[in-house]
């Protein structure tokens, strides 16, 4: 049987630093990955990122169908012969973030997402799900491993950020497990891990668009209090801003990643009345 390197050699496949492609082959791991998304017999997956196909095909072993992204078309050749016999896998030879999201879900129904994505895309594509999606059922991806605790980070710690307020909009992460960068072809320099976002609904908040700009808002600047972020993100006086953070019960004083999703639900809901 060859190995992942003979059959890209065989096809003259070179790695493409530009695509910050790191491919897999373990085919426990792989299995592994599969079931943490929760994949079973009648689910619809869309995996960004198809590689070797190495992932695409243990998903395609468990799910109903599988459409996958793959940006470079020099590994049309390589797909075909890996995917062989793998009737419910697709391949769509094209730049992902450049599709229009409603009408690829209009022909997927309702799907998972589970990909082995280039670091230089991870939080692009997390936030397109987080932000646009309406049959997403949950993102399993494998990141850098410094990415995945920023993703599943609880407030007043270093890791917390934006994107770990963005999750908490839609439902919740948690890391399944860490994978070494030796289990990756070629090696990157860090180690990697896979986060699972299940989309179970998050905290409630009266207008999404709101809740999303009040945290870019309070991130802004992390140097600054949140009061400062808020003058500048929302041209308020300050006055106003010292009134709405009192009536969130947010102390003075407060920054960003002091907050938790809850405390940034109640503030956007309280600027979601005051723009009426």
């Amino acid at each position: 049987m060859e190995t992942l390197g003979e059959t890209l050699a065989k096809h003259g496949f070179w790695f493409k630093k530009k695509y910050g492609q790191n491919f897999l082959s373990d085919g426990n791991l792989l299995d592994a990955i599969v079931r943490d998304a929760g994949v079973d017999e009648g689910a619809t997956v869309l995996e960004i990122g198809a590689g070797a196909g190495a992932l695409t095909r243990a998903i395609s072993r468990r799910a109903k169908r599988v459409v996958a992204y793959e940006i470079d078309p020099t590994l049309r050749p390589v797909l075909a012969e890996t995917l062989s016999g793998c009737e419910n896998a697709e391949v769509v030879f094209r730049d992902f973030m450049r599709e229009d999201l409603p009408v690829l879900e209009e022909e997927l129904g309702e799907y998972l997402v589970v990909a082995n994505l280039p670091y230089y895309v991870t939080t692009p594509v997390v936030l397109r799900f987080l932000e646009e999606a309406k049959k997403c059922r949950g993102v399993t991806v494998m990141v850098q491993e410094e990415v995945a605790l920023r993703f599943c980070a609880k407030e007043n710690t270093p890791d917390y950020g934006a994107i770990t307020a963005a999750i908490a909009l839609k439902g919740r992460a948690r890391i399944t497990r860490r994978v070494p960068r030796t289990a990756f072809t070629p090696r990157p320099n860090v180690d990697s891990a896979v986060v699972a976002i299940e989309f179970c609904g998050g905290v409630a908040v009266k207008s999404e668009k709101m809740y999303r700009e009040t945290v870019r808002a309070a991130f802004s600047s992390r140097r600054k209090t949140l009061e400062n972020n808020l003058i500048g993100g929302f041209s308020l006086s300050r006055e106003e801003a010292k009134t709405l953070l009192h009536a969130a019960d947010i102390p003075e004083g407060a920054r960003g990643e002091t907050l938790s999703p809850a405390d940034f639900a109640r503030l956007a809901d309280l600027l979601s009345e005051r723009t009426r």
